[in-house]
């Protein structure tokens, strides 16, 4: 691998980092370029959950105001979370190489229109708050807790968007500060994608030096996104994200 190939690596975990704490679709920025350097699809997923995780941590800890008093709520959601990522990080393990390239650029384009979607999934939460006068649960019960943990199955398994996932989860069945919600969302998955990093680590076969690229520029995007991320334009972040994922799709469907 070259210089300048490391060097684009690092720079998509540096963007991927930051959109994981904004929105949850950083995997559409690195997993594309891994493709792009010739590395196989389950060894670029599989390096790729790794080197994120690092990323997670720095996001959650860039987040840890609008974490304060969800401890009950993150306990209750994390047990789905690392149930889940743990049953996707196996299904990854035991489904032949092919399944996956063959699952994936369904899920790339399941999780770009998610992306696409979610600023109008926004506004469709805020008025659904705004008209619902029922109280709710606090946790927002079983209905809930079973769909995080089938997030998590997916983000074991692959992951992109797996935040935009929750954060649409959350907000319709949690009534809470849409940006408490996303402090929450970012530990949700970092639980799903730290679990199944432990799995991979133990079981698959890593490249380290991308899984390394990739933790040290996500870790320094998670910072930027906890911190200035918000001020950038969404229109432009999604582009580019739509860009990007559309391309690793097409990759995988004509391989």
């Amino acid at each position: 691998m070259t210089w300048w190939e490391q060097l684009a690596i690092f720079g998509a975990g540096i963007a991927a980092g930051g959109i994981n704490t904004i929105v949850g679709s950083g995997t559409l920025i690195t997993f594309p370029a891994l493709l792009a350097f010739g590395i196989a699809p389950v060894t670029a997923n599989v390096s790729n959950t790794i080197g994120l995780v690092p990323g997670g941590v720095s996001g959650v800890y860039g987040y840890r105001r609008e974490l304060a008093g969800q401890r009950a709520r993150l306990l209750r959601f994390g047990s789905a979370s690392l149930l889940g990522g743990i049953t996707g990080a196996i299904l990854l393990l035991i489904l032949p190489p092919a399944a996956f390239e063959a699952i994936v650029p369904v899920l790339i384009i399941a999780a770009l229109i998610l992306v696409m979607a979610q600023p109008r999934l926004a506004r469709w939460v805020k008025e659904r708050r705004a008209a619902d006068i029922r109280p709710q649960s606090e946790h927002g019960g079983l209905i809930l807790y079973v769909a995080i943990f089938l997030c998590a199955v997916y983000g074991g398994y692959f992951g992109a968007a797996q935040g935009v996932l929750l954060i649409g989860l959350l907000g319709v069945f949690v009534h809470e500060d849409i940006q408490r919600l996303n402090g929450v969302k970012n530990v949700l998955a970092l639980l799903a994608n730290a679990v199944s990093a432990v799995i991979f680590t133990l079981t698959a076969d890593v490249d380290w030096r991308v899984a390394a690229l990739i933790a040290v520029g996500s870790i320094i995007g998670g910072q930027l996104g906890a911190k200035i991320g918000r001020r950038m334009q969404p229109t432009v972040l999604r582009t580019a994200i739509v860009v990007v994922g559309s391309i690793a799709a097409l990759r995988l469907l004509m391989a």
